[in-house]
């Protein structure tokens, strides 16, 4: 326990915990851990400690570094409140890098000593929130002042990535039954949606709008069902492309995953190729599909971020605001809500994906 002590405090104290800065566009000051928390530093250092230590229980490692995350999350608001009591109103207190580092480790000891502990380290920071512990820190100030346009953003977001994924099966499911009937078309079809990869994303969001405003001007009616050269159109395309190759992966290896023995026993028994594909080969493939569909979808969470650079809106919009103004704390409105879907959509699809592959 001595040596994961000493290690954090090394990583800790020589970084700025929080930094305060006159207003949210101008470099702030650093404060120091000791600084910024005093005595009460000891309190998230020594619970850091225990969960590193390896004699304790998993358990209960997990929850010690799961209290220390809450508690610098907690001494970091009051901290920031403290430091801004004398300032004027347009003053902001935002994280440091100690505060980030310090955070970071402490959510590692949680991922490797009990993930499940996660959740109570979401539960004690939304009740920190709640208590007003944090109203002070620029971050929840950028989430106060923009609440209404923040809950859009979430949910167009989601409509982008879930129209952008659903577009992507359409696609994905006839080429891939097509390739596993035909190889060569396969064949053919792997080598094109592994070429769309090879584009940059930036780069095929920027190439889409073009092509599209090429379209729209040949074909006018389009405009009527409301398509558009910029907006949720080129986003939903783009990002659909790139969900293809994932999902027509994990369908054609999964159809071809079936045991050939069960494939002959069902044509013995008579039945038609639809009712093969419907009754042995898809519920056999549906665990290899899963895989690929839990890839698709955290990617589409990713990747619909872009969509802010082409007029879309959603989570990126903020972020790239955040960018044009040089504000950490917008940016971060943006990012962390993008970080916490993904990671709530990769749990729910790997928990969905274990499920499958469990024997009945």
């Amino acid at each position: 326990m001595i040596p994961a002590l000493a290690a954090i405090m090394a990583l800790l104290l020589p970084l700025g915990f929080i930094g305060v800065a006159p207003n949210r566009l101008l470099p702030g000051e650093g404060v120091s851990a000791m600084a910024a928390m005093g005595f009460w530093l000891v309190v998230p250092v020594a619970l850091l400690g225990l969960g590193a230590w390896r004699r304790l229980p998993g358990w209960a490692g997990a929850a010690a570094a799961g209290l220390a995350v809450v508690a610098m999350l907690g001494l970091a608001g009051m901290a920031a409140a403290e430091r801004l009591a004398d300032l004027a109103p347009a003053a902001r207190a935002s994280f440091g890098a100690g505060f980030w580092v310090a955070v970071a480790a402490g959510l590692a000891l949680v991922a490797m000593r009990g993930a499940w502990m996660g959740l109570a380290v979401a539960a004690g920071a939304v009740m920190l929130w709640w208590l007003g512990w944090l109203d002070r820190l620029s971050l929840v100030v950028e989430a106060t002042a923009r609440a209404d346009a923040l809950r859009a953003a979430i949910w167009t977001h989601l409509a982008l990535a879930g129209a952008a994924l659903a577009l992507a099966l359409l696609v994905a499911v006839p080429l891939a039954w097509a390739g596993f009937r035909r190889p060569r078309i396969g064949a053919v079809m792997g080598a094109a949606l592994s070429g769309v990869q090879v584009v940059p994303a930036i780069a095929l969001f920027a190439l889409l709008i073009p092509l599209l405003a090429a379209l729209l001007r040949a074909v006018p009616a389009l405009r009527e069902w409301g398509l558009g050269a910029v907006g949720w159109l080129p986003a939903v395309l783009a990002t659909a492309a790139y969900l293809a190759l994932p999902l027509w992966r994990s369908l054609s290896g999964g159809l071809a995953a079936a045991d050939p023995a069960a494939v002959q026993a069902a044509e013995a028994m008579g039945m038609t190729e639809g009712r093969i594909l419907v009754e042995v080969r898809l519920p056999l493939a549906l665990p290899v599909f899963a895989g690929g569909l839990r890839v698709a979808v955290v990617q589409a969470i990713g990747l619909v971020t872009l969509g802010g650079l082409v007029g879309a809106g959603g989570l990126g919009a903020l972020v790239f605001e955040g960018l044009s103004q040089f504000a950490t704390d917008l940016m971060l409105l943006g990012a962390l809500p993008i970080l916490v879907l993904a990671l709530a959509a990769d749990t729910l699809a790997r928990a969905a994906e274990t499920r499958l592959r469990r024997p009945a």
